[in-house]
C-alpha cells in the first residue's frame, strides 16, 4: 500500500508537471548551428515581406521570451515562500494541521513492510546530499562541455549551497521534533522542512532545465515531469518512513523549487535565454529589408555616359 500511493503521487505529479511544461508558449531556444542556420534563412526570406517582418518582430522577441519564463519563475519563488512561511506558523499553532500530520504518520507506520521498508529507504537516497552532490558534480561537467559555458557551474552551485544554508537555518529556527514511530529519526535533527525534499525539488529542477535547453518541446516536458516525479517521491518516502510529517516535506519543496526559482532569475540572463534564433533571424530580416532599399537609391551607371551616374 505504501509503494502504490507513492507511485501514483509521484506519477501524478509528474504528468501534471510534464502536461503545463507542454503547454507553455513555445519560444526559439538557444540552438546549434543547423537551428541558427534555418533562422538565418527564415530571416532572409521575411526580410523582403515588410508584413512577416513585423510578425517576426512581435511573435519571437527574445526578450519577451525570457522575460515570461523570468516572470514564472518570480510567481514560483514568491509563492513558495509563502507557502513556507504559512506552513512555518501553522504548525506551531493548527491543531487540525498537526492532527492530520499525526494521522497520516500513524498510517504509514500502520501499513508499513519489510519490503516497503526497504524499497522507501532507497528511494529516499534520491534526494540525500551525498547522492545528489555526485550527480550534480556530473551535471557540471557534462552540461559545460556540452554547453561551453562558465555559468554552468555557478548556477548549480547557486542551487545547491544555496538551498542547504536555507535548509538548515530553518531548521534550527522552527526546531520541529520528528515523529516519534521510527527510532532511527530522533538522530536526524529538527523536522522542519525535509532537508531530503528539498534537495530532490531544487537539484532535478536544475537538472531538467540545463538538460532540456536546446531540446524540443517533448523532451522538455519529460525532463521537467521526472524532476516533479522524483523530487514527490521522495518527499513521499520521508512520511511513509516516519522521519518526517507531511508539512515538513510539503515545506521542503516550496523551499527547494523557491530556490531553484530565485536562481533562475538571478542567472536569468545566462541561463533562461530562450530566444538566439530568433534573434538570429530578426537581425537577417532586417539586414534584408534594408538592402533592397539600398539598391533603389543606387545611381544607375550607363555604359554611353561614360561610366557616369545618371
Amino acid at each position: 500500500m505504501p509503494l502504490l500511493l507513492l507511485f501514483v503521487l509521484a506519477l501524478t505529479a509528474g504528468v501534471a508537471v510534464g502536461i503545463l511544461v507542454w503547454r507553455y508558449p513555445r519560444v526559439a531556444a538557444p540552438a546549434p548551428a543547423p537551428a541558427l542556420e534555418t533562422a538565418r534563412k527564415v530571416g532572409e526570406a521575411v526580410g523582403k515581406h515588410p508584413r512577416l517582418r513585423r510578425i517576426l518582430d512581435s511573435r519571437l522577441d527574445p526578450e519577451t521570451a525570457t522575460g515570461l519564463a523570468l516572470t514564472v519563475a518570480l510567481v514560483l519563488a514568491i509563492g513558495g515562500g509563502l507557502l513556507l512561511a504559512v506552513l512555518a506558523y501553522l504548525v506551531r499553532t493548527n491543531s487540525h494541521l498537526i492532527g492530520i500530520d499525526n494521522g497520516i504518520a500513524k498510517w504509514g507506520n500502520r501499513h508499513a513492510t519489510a519490503t516497503s521498508t526497504r524499497v522507501l529507504n532507497d528511494l529516499t537516497q534520491l534526494g540525500s546530499v551525498y547522492v545528489v552532490v555526485v550527480l550534480a558534480l556530473v551535471l557540471a561537467a557534462v552540461e559545460t562541455i556540452r554547453q561551453r559555458s562558465v555559468w554552468v557551474i555557478a548556477f548549480i552551485a547557486s542551487v545547491m549551497v544555496g538551498e542547504e544554508i536555507l535548509t538548515l537555518s530553518v531548521k534550527d529556527l522552527a526546531g520541529r521534533v520528528r515523529p516519534s514511530f521510527n527510532p532511527a529519526a530522533a538522530t536526524l535533527g529538527p523536522s522542519f522542512p525535509s532537508g531530503h525534499s528539498a534537495t530532490a525539488a531544487a537539484f532535478y529542477a536544475t537538472a531538467a532545465l540545463l538538460i532540456g535547453r536546446w531540446r524540443g518541446r517533448p523532451t522538455r516536458a519529460v525532463l521537467a515531469g521526472l524532476a516533479a516525479g522524483i523530487a514527490v517521491a521522495v518527499a513521499a518516502t520521508r512520511v511513509l518512513l516516519d522521519v518526517h510529517w507531511l508539512t515538513d516535506v510539503i515545506a521542503g519543496l516550496a523551499l527547494g523549487w523557491a530556490w531553484f526559482a530565485v536562481c533562475g532569475i538571478a542567472f536569468g540572463g545566462r541561463i533562461l535565454r530562450f530566444g538566439a534564433a530568433a534573434k538570429t533571424a530578426a537581425r537577417v530580416a532586417e539586414a534584408e529589408s534594408v538592402e533592397p532599399d539600398r539598391a533603389e537609391r543606387r545611381p544607375v551607371v550607363s555604359a554611353r555616359s561614360g561610366g557616369r551616374a545618371k
